[in-house]
C-alpha cells in the first residue's frame, strides 16, 4: 500500500510583527492626536510663543536636540542588529540590541533632565492658561516617556531571546518587529520635538 507524501509545513504566521505593526499604527495615532490638541490650545491662546509658553519656563535646547540625535543612533542601531541577525551574526545583533536600550535609557534621562530644567508646576492656580500648557506640555512628553519604556524592554526582551537561540538568518521576526517599533518612535518623537520644544 502507497502512503501519501507529507504535507509541506504550514507557513509560519507573523503575529508579532502584525501586533507590531498595529500598536505602531495606534502610537502614530495618540501621538498625532496629543499634538493637536497641543496646537489647537496653542492657537486658541494667541498662537504666540510669549503668551503660551510662562515667562518662568526655560527649555534646554540643548539636552532636547540631544534627545533627538540618541533617538536617531538608536534607529540606526537597531536597524543595525536587523541586518546582523539577517546574516546569522550574533555577535553583533547583541551588541546593536544592547546599544539600542543604553540609547533609549540615555534619551530618559535627558527627558529626566529637561523636567527638572524646565521646573514646571502641574497647575498654575489662577493662571488657566499656564496650567494648559503644563498640562500639556507633561502629557505629551509623558506619553512619548512611556512609549520609550516599552521600546527599552521590547529591545531587552529580543536580546534575551536572540541569546536563548529564538531568533537566526531564518527566522527573525521579532528583531524586525523591535527595528519597526524603534524607527516609529524616533518619528514620533521628532514631532514631539519639533512642535513642543522647538515651535513651543
Amino acid at each position: 500500500m502507497m502512503a501519501l507524501p507529507a504535507a509541506a509545513a504550514p507557513s509560519r504566521q507573523r503575529t508579532l510583527l502584525v501586533g507590531t505593526v498595529l500598536a505602531s499604527v495606534a502610537v502614530v495615532m495618540l501621538v498625532a492626536g496629543l499634538l493637536a490638541v497641543y496646537v489647537h490650545l496653542r492657537d486658541a491662546a494667541g498662537g504666540s510663543t510669549a503668551e503660551w509658553v510662562p515667562d518662568s519656563v526655560i527649555i534646554p535646547d540643548i539636552a532636547t536636540t540631544m534627545m533627538l540625535v540618541t533617538m536617531i543612533g538608536a534607529s540606526v542601531t537597531v536597524q543595525w542588529a536587523y541586518h546582523a541577525i539577517g546574516r546569522n551574526d550574533r555577535r553583533h545583533t547583541y551588541l546593536a540590541l544592547a546599544l539600542t536600550a543604553i540609547f533609549g535609557f540615555a534619551v530618559l534621562n535627558a527627558q529626566i533632565f529637561t523636567y527638572q530644567q524646565l521646573a514646571l508646576p502641574i497647575a498654575v492656580e489662577g493662571d488657566e492658561l499656564a496650567s494648559r500648557y503644563s498640562v500639556l506640555v507633561y502629557a505629551v512628553t509623558g506619553t512619548f516617556v512611556a512609549l520609550l519604556i516599552t521600546g527599552i524592554v521590547f529591545a531587552a526582551v529580543m536580546t534575551f531571546r536572540t541569546l536563548g537561540g529564538r531568533y537566526s538568518a531564518r527566522d527573525h521576526e521579532g528583531i524586525a518587529a523591535a527595528a519597526l517599533y524603534w524607527h516609529v518612535l524616533t518619528s514620533v518623537f521628532a514631532a514631539v520635538w519639533y512642535v513642543v520644544y522647538v515651535v513651543k
